[in-house]
């Protein structure tokens, strides 16, 4: 019966033979000098590598048909918004986090919320476009990304924290030349943090 402390002997083979020298010198005086593994170094660990002979060649990644170029676990999240043939000017804005509370909250701390952005229930992005009418803004919202266009300004926002893409609200003010979109934030606990 083998302890779980003790090594077979098989497993000291396998020690013996990673210790060893892969190329034996010719020259036995040296070997005899120099200890077994002062000839190592970080690029002898693992398997050896496969000559030009070998017919399979390993990669990082594995490709699922022949005639795809990448995976899809190569690409970054969020990517396929990104439209850099644009030369539109990205917009000046701000994102701001909020939270509801009440006296409870702030005196009393019966709903367990503290300052933190986990606690947050809304994000209001404001993006300033100045020379820009209401009827010139094409607004979309996904998930994880915010797709502003005009005709002088091009904005592809990346948002910190998913959404409700469908329940937000958008305000634009003539005046300050300003958007406010105001989103509704969709956390994984939101039925915890709301109660």
């Amino acid at each position: 019966m083998e302890s779980a402390g003790f090594s077979t002997f098989q497993n000291l083979q396998a020690l013996s033979a990673l210790l060893s020298t892969q190329e034996e010198d010719e020259d036995e005086d040296d070997t005899k000098d120099t200890a077994p593994s002062a000839g190592f170094g970080p690029g002898n660990i693992g398997p050896p590598p496969k000559t030009s002979n070998d017919k399979q060649v390993s990669t990082a990644y594995t490709k699922r048909d022949s005639k795809d170029i990448w995976c899809e676990e190569e690409v970054p999240e969020g990517s396929q918004y990104d439209d850099l043939a644009d030369p539109r000017p990205q917009p000046k804005y701000e994102v701001i986090l909020k939270q509801t509370v009440g006296t409870e909250d702030l005196f009393l701390g019966l709903s367990r919320k503290d300052p933190s952005s986990m606690c947050c229930d809304a994000m209001l992005v404001k993006i300033q476009l100045p020379e820009t009418k209401a009827t010139d803004i094409v607004l979309d919202v996904k998930e994880k990304f915010l797709d502003l266009r005009t005709p002088k300004y091009k904005l592809g926002l990346h948002l910190p924290h998913p959404v409700h893409s469908q329940e937000g609200k958008a305000q634009f003010s003539s005046e300050r030349a300003e958007l406010e979109v105001t989103l509704l934030m969709n956390r994984p606990m939101d039925i915890i943090n709301r109660q």
